[in-house]
């Protein structure tokens, strides 16, 4: 993975609207440096947006490093949908960035060993070849995540990675994010309380109309955290009141606008 120190991040939105709906009036948040924060919120509070504005996808925010250095060329997104080019492989999705950068000779070799590992790793070792039509959901997505993986980033935004995975290969595929992205900053946006408490530093839980970000202590001890901490699972019940009250802010703030 990439050796670069990573950056520490603030956002700063005076306001943004969306059609008659005031979405977010002076916000502000930090990602810090090396850590994993974990954004949380009722569906079309902001989340996305939010992400989508720090990936610098959309205008309305000022977003900084703490290094005093651009953003450009240091973040990578992984969003809510999957993306894969539907005439490419599972190995050539995975390499695509590469592939459009026009990296090649030796160093295209040593990307696509790597990419071979990691796709391995992933259960994908056997569809190499396999074309995204040939491929379930969850497998679409663990593409995506080795795309993500393998573009070595020190800042990545993640978009509901894990949410067409079965049970069991979210548990696996949540360490081996944790493993492969330690040190980085990353922000992982969620509809699971779950998952914020087993891998973040830090969790957010977005509410209300205008927006508002409230934090949420993280359970102890680094993450991955074991889903049957009873710190965790504590915490779990906290995180789902806080949510319920985000959602019923949601549902007034929506209802308030309807003439």
């Amino acid at each position: 993975m990439d050796h670069e120190r990573p950056p520490g991040i603030a956002v700063s939105v005076r306001r943004l609207v969306f059609g008659e709906m005031v979405l977010f009036t002076d916000l502000s948040c930090r990602l810090p440096a090396g850590a994993w924060t974990c954004l949380l919120g009722p569906s079309g509070v902001g989340k996305t947006t939010l992400l989508r504005l720090i990936a610098g996808l959309l205008p309305g925010g000022t977003v900084t490093a703490d290094d005093g250095r651009p953003l450009e060329g240091r973040v990578t997104l992984m969003a809510q949908q999957d993306l894969l080019l539907p005439w490419l492989d599972v190995l050539g999705n995975s390499l695509l960035g590469h592939r459009l950068r026009g990296e090649g000779g030796q160093r295209y070799q040593e990307l696509e060993a790597r990419a071979r590992r990691l796709l391995a790793r992933l259960g994908l070792g056997r569809r190499l070849t396999a074309l995204p039509a040939q491929l379930s959901g969850g497998m679409r997505q663990r593409v995506a995540l080795a795309r993500t993986f393998m573009e070595e980033r020190p800042v990545v935004l993640m978009d509901e990675p894990f949410s067409a995975l079965d049970a069991i290969s979210r548990h696996r595929l949540q360490e081996m994010a944790a493993e492969l992205l330690d040190r980085h900053t990353v922000l992982l946006v969620t509809h699971s309380p779950r998952e914020a408490l087993r891998l973040g530093h830090r969790i957010l839980v977005m509410g209300g109309q205008p927006v508002t970000l409230r934090e949420i202590p993280a359970p102890p001890g680094p993450p991955p955290r074991q889903p049957g901490d009873p710190a965790l699972l504590a915490l779990e019940a906290e995180l789902l009141e806080e949510l319920a009250a985000s959602d019923a802010q949601m549902e007034e703030a929506w209802a308030s606008t309807v003439p």
